[in-house]
This record gives C-alpha cells, sequence and structure tokens, in this order.
C-alpha cells in the first residue's frame, strides 16, 4: 500500500471523511486533552503530518501555536484551505518533507502513518527525526494491536502496532519515549498515543 493508493483511497472519499470526522467536536474528550497537552509545552513551528480534513491543524492554531498541515489528498487540503483560512496548509509527503533538517519543534503524527507498510514506517519515523530540532517532540497516534497486523480500515487497509514495538522503532530512528497513553473504548479499537523527542 504506497503513497499513491493511500491518495487514491481516500480522494474517494474525502467528501465523507470530512462530513463524519472532520470536526474536533467529535473527537474524544481525552484526544483533545493529550494533543492540547503536548501543544501547550512546545515553543516553535509544529506541523500535522497527514493533517487530512485539517481539523487538529486548526485546532492548534486557535490555542497559538505556529502549525501548518501537510496531505497527500488534494481534495483534503482544498477542504481545510476552504474551512480554515487562516491556517496554511499544503499538499505534501510526510515520508519525504520539504523542511530542512532540524527546523521543526514539534510533529503532529494522529493516526497519520496507519496505512503506511509495516517496512516503511522505520524510513517516516527517520523523516520525522531528521526534520525536528534537539528536543524536538513527536506525538504519534495509533490503534493498538500486534504490530504489523492488517486490518480491514473504513477507507483502505491499516495496520496495527503495539506500543512496545512501536517504542523500538522510535528508538532505533533517534527518539526517547517520554509518555504511553493507552485506551479502550467499548465496542472500538485499542487506542494508543506515544509522546517522544529527538535524543
Amino acid at each position: 500500500m504506497g503513497n499513491e493508493s493511500t491518495r487514491a483511497a481516500y480522494r474517494t472519499h474525502a467528501a465523507e471523511y470530512t462530513r463524519i470526522l472532520g470536526s474536533v467536536e467529535d473527537m474524544h474528550e481525552l484526544d483533545q486533552q493529550r494533543i492540547r497537552r503536548w501543544a501547550s509545552g512546545i515553543d516553535g513551528q509544529m506541523i500535522d503530518a497527514g493533517c487530512g480534513p485539517g481539523h487538529w491543524t486548526n485546532y492548534l492554531h486557535q490555542r497559538n501555536s505556529t502549525i501548518e498541515g501537510i496531505d497527500l489528498v488534494p481534495e483534503f487540503i482544498e477542504s481545510a484551505r476552504a474551512r480554515f483560512p487562516d491556517v496554511p496548509f499544503r499538499v505534501g509527503s510526510f515520508r519525504d518533507m520539504d523542511f530542512p533538517d532540524k527546523t521543526l519543534h514539534g510533529v503532529l503524527s494522529w493516526y497519520s502513518l496507519i496505512h503506511i507498510p509495516p517496512d516503511e514506517v522505520p524510513m517516516a519515523l527517520e523523516e520525522f527525526a531528521r526534520v525536528l530540532a534537539p528536543r524536538g517532540q513527536l506525538l504519534l497516534g495509533f490503534f493498538d494491536g500486534p504490530p504489523g497486523t492488517p486490518f480491514q480500515h473504513a477507507v483502505t487497509t491499516a495496520y496495527y502496532w503495539s506500543t512496545e514495538h512501536m517504542g523500538h522503532l522510535l528508538a532505533e530512528a533517534g527518539f526517547r519515549v517520554l509518555e504511553i497513553d493507552m485506551r479502550q473504548d467499548p465496542g472500538k479499537r485499542p487506542h494508543a498515543a506515544i509522546t517522544a523527542t529527538v535524543r
């Protein structure tokens, strides 16, 4: 499942996805608290990598974060720009980000790695580490489960990761894990989030 197939799948469902999941008010309150708390400790340029409809980017922009949203899907970026005209958005891949080395202070990757084939996840994490300044922070959200196991997501194939295995991949990419959060909502897939800093 490469960039193009993921992009194509989300282009087909972009309007529906935005309608159902494109508002922070529809997100879990604990996720709002977690993202808000993480961003409050960052002073400097941030990106929302794989921003989708842009709701989290706008959420942090409204709280005075210096943030830009990037996403593979042109329809998401077009919609985000129309809905949140004061927030910068652009089409781009976080597998090869157009930022100089060590220039960002925060990277939010909220469920944006879930469609990447397991053998490509280390490259994405290394790219996050490349663009982050020393002590820059990454907040990573994903579905908790057997590492690298595929499941049928509503849009296209996605993969589970355990916090232990993701922590190992982060360490190999040059990160130090600061915090791990897990949540199991009734009838939902288990959620996990890891905050990490560049060593």
